[in-house]
C-alpha cells in the first residue's frame, strides 16, 4: 500500500510518524490476527522500523502516533504516561444531550468474562475521566467531542454509554435495534480527531480528516434533520 496515495501520513520526520488509521485495521499485529495487515506493518514497509506509542481499537479511525527511534519512543511514551498528550475524539452518538458540556467520571474495569467489555464498577473500577462537549445536535443523534484524561480500554465508548448516549454502530455497548438505522457505518462511530503535545521543546498539533463512512453518516443526519425541521414549519 502506498501510504501517500491512501492519505495515511499526517506527519513524518526523523523522530515522529503520525498516521490517519482507517477503521478495520489494527494498530499493531497481535493475538489471533498476528498475520493480518496492521498499520504498523504498512508503515514499516515504507519507513523502516517504527515503535508503537499508543493504540486505537480496530474499529476506531483517526490519528495514531508512532516513534521512529528508541529514544523518541521513550520520550513519547512518558508523555502519554504523564497525561501530557491532549487527545480529542469525535463520536456520533444516539440521543441528544440537554447539556453542552459534561465530564464523566465513572470508574471502569475491563471484564474479560463478559465479551471483553469494559464496565462501570464503583467498587473495583479504576478512576477514569472523559470530558464531553456537544459539537452538533441532530434529530435523535448528536456529534460529541470527547477528551479522555485517562486511557482505559473503550473509555470513550463506555462513558458515552453510561451517560445514556451510546455510539452509533457500537455492537458491543448498544442494543441491536439502536444500530445502523440511518448510518452506513459498520463500526462504532468514533474517530480520533486530533493529538496535541510538546516534544523536545516544540509544540505539535495534528488533526485527522474524517473517513468517508463518518462523513456520509453526518451528511445523512444533517439531511434528515433538515427534513424534520421543514415538516415542523
Amino acid at each position: 500500500m502506498n501510504t501517500d496515495e491512501h492519505g495515511l501520513i499526517l506527519y513524518a520526520d526523523d523522530d515522529l510518524l503520525i498516521a490517519n488509521k482507517p477503521a478495520g485495521l489494527t494498530t499493531i499485529p497481535g493475538g489471533w490476527e498476528a498475520d493480518a495487515p496492521s498499520l504498523a506493518k504498512i508503515l514499516e514497509a515504507e519507513f523502516g522500523r517504527v515503535w508503537t506509542v499508543h493504540r486505537l481499537d480496530k474499529g476506531t479511525s483517526g490519528a495514531v502516533l508512532f516513534a521512529r527511534s528508541a529514544a523518541a519512543h521513550r520520550t513519547l511514551s512518558l508523555l502519554f504516561e504523564t497525561r501530557a498528550v491532549r487527545k480529542t475524539y469525535h463520536a456520533i452518538c444516539i440521543g441528544v444531550p440537554k447539556w453542552d458540556e459534561h465530564t464523566a467520571r465513572h470508574p471502569l474495569r475491563f471484564d474479560v468474562g463478559h465479551s471483553h467489555r469494559t464496565v462501570v464498577d464503583h467498587s473495583k473500577g479504576k478512576p477514569s475521566e472523559t470530558a464531553f462537549r456537544v459539537l452538533e445536535r441532530f434529530t435523535g443523534h448528536s456529534l460529541l467531542e470527547a477528551r479522555p484524561a485517562t486511557g482505559r480500554t473503550h473509555q470513550v465508548r463506555v462513558h458515552a454509554y453510561a451517560l445514556g448516549f451510546p455510539l452509533l454502530g457500537d455492537a458491543l455497548y448498544c442494543r441491536p435495534v439502536e444500530r445502523d438505522i440511518i448510518s452506513p457505518l459498520q463500526r462504532p462511530a468514533l474517530h480520533a480527531y486530533s493529538l496535541e503535545f510538546e516534544f523536545e521543546g516544540k509544540p505539535f498539533s495534528f488533526t485527522a480528516p474524517y473517513p468517508e463512512d463518518f462523513t456520509q453518516t453526518l451528511s445523512r443526519l444533517q439531511v434528515y434533520k433538515l427534513h424534520v425541521d421543514m415538516l415542523q414549519v
